[in-house]
């Protein structure tokens, strides 16, 4: 029960805190409302919990044999990532009815996404590496896909609540789009603990 309140703390904190998947969960509040980011929360929720079932039985291992899969997929995601910014950036901001013009993240896109967010891969491999202990393989690694499942919803849920909270307080396009700007300079600061890892380290 210890371990298993640990695993569930480190959720809570891992899941809550800034991130890709919640930076854009209130981007798309502000500019879509919650409704039309239903598919948006879902598709984070069930796509995070169910790369964390695949990694847990068995993905793992194969980037631990082949480490340069691992490499690629990262800069990859960070490549998206970055294109992602440009996009929030660019996104036109909601017309005066709170309804923006563009188009919100799809239900597949966001469990696409999964697969390319660094974060994501940070949060899965840490929680089965480090938590397995919880109980029998492969029933450990159910545990803390549902765990992600469930405290993940309310993660998500909050998130978009956020930005869509704050449609009735940003009703000045220019404020909208400085506000989409802004996330999308903190979605690229996010990418900083992967430059951080690739950058030659000085000998004290």
């Amino acid at each position: 029960m210890e371990l298993l309140a640990a695993l569930a703390l480190f959720c809570v904190v891992t899941l809550f805190t800034p991130g890709p998947n919640n930076l854009m969960l209130m981007t798309s509040g502000l500019n879509f409302g919650f409704r039309r980011g239903m598919p948006h929360l879902l598709g984070v929720t069930l796509g995070f919990a169910a790369m964390v079932l695949i990694v847990g039985l068995g993905l793992g291992a194969i980037f631990e044999k082949w480490p340069l899969l691992y490499t690629v997929l990262k800069y990859a995601g960070a490549a998206y990532l970055l294109y992602l910014a440009w996009q929030i950036a660019v996104s036109p901001p909601p017309t005066p009815g709170n309804e923006s013009t563009g188009r919100p993240i799809g239900f597949l896109q966001a469990v696409a996404f999964q697969w390319v967010n660094p974060k994501a891969w940070v949060m899965a491999v840490g929680a089965i590496s480090t938590y397995a202990a919880v109980a029998a393989f492969p029933v450990n690694v159910m545990i803390i896909a549902a765990l992600f499942g469930v405290l993940g919803l309310a993660s998500s849920g909050t998130w978009l609540g956020f930005g869509a909270a704050l449609q009735p307080i940003l009703k000045d396009r220019r404020a909208v789009r400085a506000f989409n700007i802004v996330m999308a300079l903190l979605l690229v600061a996010s990418l900083y603990p992967i430059l951080a890892d690739s950058l030659p380290r000085r000998d004290p």
